[in-house]
């Protein structure tokens, strides 16, 4: 018997099947990433002038809906960096044009209420627009050729994951807007991936009409936003010590002490001494009576 155990076999442990990613928090009504107006349509080429590490986070967060939680600690607990490398990267983003921190005034039937933004653009921008952006005054974009949609692009490499799912580029534009109605419900590529290749029939005789019906059917609920308050005012903060500024102020995104940069002496009244020479006026003010004649009281 106890033979017989021990030249059993070893049990399989049970590996469940792999699962979508889960979606990426959202930020409290109010506050998270807010995309800025006027962007030129998604390329392949969007962030290709930054670094590795900046371009990958980059991509990730143009890839997140309105209102996703962008902030460093959430960001550190789904992508494979640490808060300081993502502190360091979300600068230079700033440095580079795509970011910017700051404040919306938003109005309601009630209050007028000042809430936290991130504004983020693909497209990246020098700091005239994003002060035209604090005023609601956008510069107009430059013309630009239509590319292919981000709808487009998944379809197109559908057959690199799963070979018995090439689509032709007939196939790809007719199920185009299925796979865009997915994305304008939050879905990822990851999910979209998951739902379309998982489970397989061997063979696929007709990948077009399999896709169709599985983008059909397995179609994710509407995500319900809360209606935004109209924005009545705007304005932007250091991205470093998070002071208030405008964006003519904020070089890059950083106010003078941040910048390394001294700040102009306060003009003050007629004979104000400034705040550093306070103590070398009292300590003149105390020779002067030290060295003044006592002079003998009357009787």
């Amino acid at each position: 018997m106890a033979d017989s155990q021990l030249s059993a076999a070893p049990r399989v442990p049970h590996v469940p099947p792999t699962a979508p990613p889960p979606p990426h928090p959202m930020a409290n009504p109010g506050y998270g990433k807010r995309a800025a107006s006027g962007q030129l349509p998604c390329t392949d080429r969007d962030f290709a002038h930054l670094p590795p590490r900046e371009a990958s986070i980059a991509a990730y967060i143009d890839r997140l809906p309105e209102g996703a939680d962008i902030s460093v600690k959430t960001l550190a607990k789904v992508l494979p960096y640490g808060q300081c490398a993502l502190r360091t990267a979300l600068n230079r983003l700033q440095d580079a044009g795509h970011l910017r921190r700051g404040s919306e005034c938003v109005a309601n039937d009630e209050v007028l209420l000042w809430v936290t933004r991130t504004f983020f653009s693909r497209t990246a921008r020098d700091d005239a627009w994003w002060d035209a952006f604090t005023r609601g005054d956008v510069p107009p974009e430059r013309p630009h050729r239509p590319t292919r949609s981000r709808a487009f692009t998944l379809l197109a490499a559908l057959g690199r994951t799963a070979p018995s799912l090439t689509l032709s580029a007939a196939d790809c534009a007719a199920l185009e807007p299925q796979v865009g109605e997915w994305f304008e419900r939050g879905a990822t590529e990851a999910e979209l991936l998951h739902a379309l290749t998982a489970g397989l029939p061997t063979p696929v005789h007709h990948a077009p009409s399999l896709i169709g019906r599985r983008l059909t059917d397995k179609m994710p609920p509407e995500r319900v936003t809360p209606p935004q308050p109209r924005t009545v005012l705007r304005t932007l903060e250091c991205g470093e010590c998070r002071s208030p500024g405008s964006a003519e102020a904020l070089i890059g995104g950083r106010c003078k002490p941040c910048r390394g940069e001294p700040l102009a002496a306060p003009a003050g009244p007629r004979g104000a001494v400034p705040a550093n020479g306070v103590r070398e006026r009292m300590n003149d003010v105390r020779a002067g009576l030290a060295r003044r004649p006592v002079r003998p009281r009357a009787r």
